[in-house]
């Protein structure tokens, strides 16, 4: 096997992407996964923006909306070396490919990290988590697998030859590799699912401590403290060592172990130095794509192999345990508090942290609310140079607006159409739309600045409780309760059904508002199912681009439509607010945080890159 084969390996898994990224380290039982997310609060935005006719985006709900966004606006933002600290407490943590999930205290699982290995509309879903409690966590590379805490495996992702079907029983530990996992039953024999490990290869006899899935090889520690190792290529580089090991790791072409001495031992492909350790003593070692990174016996990190985004360049101070991913690392500290480092191209670096009052998810980017008044935006065309406190925000196509404490307007951003001159006033609330703005003043009549083709930044006169911005069209409560809109009609998005409605939420090219009896109304372009809203009770709605999401009172979240991204795969938990934009949802759990889901091409649901506009 030669370098040019990892170079292919690179190309076909991440290069697609403008990222690269090599099989993840997946190490059993130490690959727990804790969460990260970011939520936001409902009620502090009004108006929801979206994107244009032509595939805009939406908004968040009527009066906690987020604003939408026409698509993309440019290219996407590079990958330098990033570093994060992230809030806890954790338990544990496992870096893989494109992904990272982590084990919190009370058992349940974040991920974060781009859902889709090449970037098309297939997302593999490996950030995706099932229900349940976990003790431990792994990700491979377009999948992961947990232990819960009865001991069954769930496992979830893209399932190439059976990859995240797992095999009855309990099991101790677990790990996800590239095409394959394998797990230590309670009996400490070895089960191994999915073609990338099981190709006319079965696992070897006899009981086993721990056991770790490379991209074709697998290792494991026996219950003597010798290495056995197996893979199902025609060339092997899994040739077991000789000596005594604590633990194992495998990497995309090397593995690393611990042995009784603490020292470490290296084996197989030797690119960039990855399975050349330096002398000392550790405590655990984990092998990524083609490095390697070790806690030592006195905490600190130490890294060795490639560096070429920072993935062997870790952070001052001392760690409990590390996992090394494709081309990222990411450590658990004393305090529960994870560091990440490395390449952040799918914002499997650092997923945001922080207490939110509200969050708006636009065309490529995402803005939040922090309690504090500080705006926090990811994404493409995500900075902003503004000082002052804020009191909601809406990201719009490729612009962002927020009001003030003082209830003036403050926009950054794409301002090709006027979309981020907001005029001189006060104003209660703001919503930012595919490529124009509007705005609820106090008096209740509104304001619209920016693109007008459609007539959708000239608002009707009257007195309006909220506005939405979508992409060529916007509707506003009246006063009334009755839903007003205007602009571009080719879908019936701008013909409102006669009723008493709390809020309204206009997207690409359709409409949703909740009714007084909590039920929601959609109308206009509805060719995925983004305008026929489930049966049910709700507190708000928020309109996207080809997707819906709903707050429901139990503060659970319903979403419909286009799934392509998994923009419409809510995740479990409640919530105080959602915000559907362009292909990707936000949302504020009751505990402040932010999550989102769907489209991460330029990190506008993971939080990877972010600027404060501070208070």
């Amino acid at each position: 096997m030669n370098k040019q084969t990892i170079v292919v390996w690179l190309v076909l898994w991440a290069g697609a992407c403008g990222g690269v990224g090599l099989k993840p380290r997946s190490e059993a039982g130490a690959g727990d996964g804790a969460a990260a997310g970011a939520t936001s609060d409902a009620g502090s935005m009004q108006g929801d923006g979206r994107s244009g006719d032509d595939g805009g985006t939406g908004g968040g709900p009527g009066d906690a909306a987020a604003g939408g966004s026409g698509g993309p606006d440019g290219s996407g933002p590079g990958s330098p070396p990033e570093t994060a600290s992230l809030a806890g407490p954790f338990a544990s943590v496992s870096a893989g490919t494109y992904a990272t999930c982590a084990v919190r205290t009370d058992g349940t699982i974040s991920c974060w990290g781009n859902d889709d290995e090449y970037c098309s509309t297939n997302g593999y879903g490996q950030g995706t988590v099932p229900a349940g409690h976990f003790t431990s966590v792994s990700v491979g590379n377009n999948h992961a697998c947990g232990v819960k805490i009865d001991g069954t495996v769930a496992c979830w992702g893209e399932n190439a030859g059976g990859s995240t079907t797992p095999p009855a029983g309990v099991f101790s530990s677990v790990s996800a590799g590239n095409w394959g996992s394998c797990g230590i039953r309670m009996d400490g024999t070895v089960a191994c699912w999915g073609s990338g490990v099981t190709d006319g290869v079965a696992p070897p006899a006899g009981t086993f401590l721990s056991v770790s899935v490379g991209y074709h090889q697998v290792c494991g520690v026996k219950t003597d403290n010798t290495i056995a190792c197996w893979d199902t290529t025609p060339v092997s580089i899994a040739t077991s060592p000789a000596g005594t090991f604590t633990s194992v790791s495998a990497g995309a072409v090397h593995f690393c172990g611990v042995k009784t001495d603490r020292t470490v031992a290296c084996w197989g492909v030797d690119y960039d130095g990855a399975a050349t350790p330096p002398a000392g003593t550790f405590v655990s070692v984990s092998a990524g794509g083609v490095h390697t990174c070790g806690v030592k016996t006195d905490g600190s990190i130490v890294c060795w192999g490639s560096n070429a985004n920072g993935e062997s360049t870790p952070p001052a101070g001392t760690l409990v345990s590390v996992s090394a991913g494709g081309m990222h690392t990411c450590g658990l500290k004393a305090d529960g508090t994870m560091a990440c480092w490395g390449s952040n191209t799918y914002g499997q670096v650092a997923p945001h942290s922080g207490v939110f009052v509200s969050v708006s998810a636009g065309g490529s980017h995402t803005c939040g609310l922090k309690s504090n008044g500080i705006v926090t935006c990811w994404g493409l065309q995500q900075s902003g140079p503004f000082a002052g406190g804020f009191a909601s925000v809406s990201a719009g196509g490729a612009h962002t607006c927020a009001v003030k404490n003082d209830g003036t307007i403050a926009c950054w951003g794409t301002d090709a159409n006027g979309q981020a001159a907001p005029p001189a006033g006060i104003f209660t609330s703001v919503s930012a739309g595919g490529t124009h703005t509007c705005g609820v003043q106090t008096d209740g009549t509104i304001a619209c600045w920016g693109a007008n083709g459609s007539g959708q930044a000239t608002p009707p006169a009257g007195i309006f409780a909220s506005v939405s911005a979508g992409g060529t069209h916007t509707c506003g409560v009246e006063a009334d309760g009755g839903i007003a809109c205007w602009g571009a009609n080719g879908n019936g998005q701008a013909t409102p059904p006669a009723g008493i409605f709390t809020s309204v939420s206009a997207g690409g090219t359709h409409t949703c508002g909740v009714k007084t009896d909590g039920g929601i109304v959609c109308w206009g372009a509805n060719d995925a199912g983004q305008a026929t809203p489930p049966a049910g009770t709700f507190a708000s709605v928020s309109a996207g681009g080809g997707h819906t999401c709903a707050l429901k009172t139990d503060g659970t979240i319903a979403c419909w439509g286009s799934d392509r991204y998994m923009e419409a795969t809510s995740p479990p938990g409640t919530f105080i607010s959602v915000s559907a934009g362009y292909d990707q949802t936000c949302g504020v759990k009751t505990d402040g945080s932010v999550e989102c889901w769907g489209n991460n091409d330029w990190k506008q649901s993971t939080c990877g890159e972010t600027s404060q506009i501070d208070a």
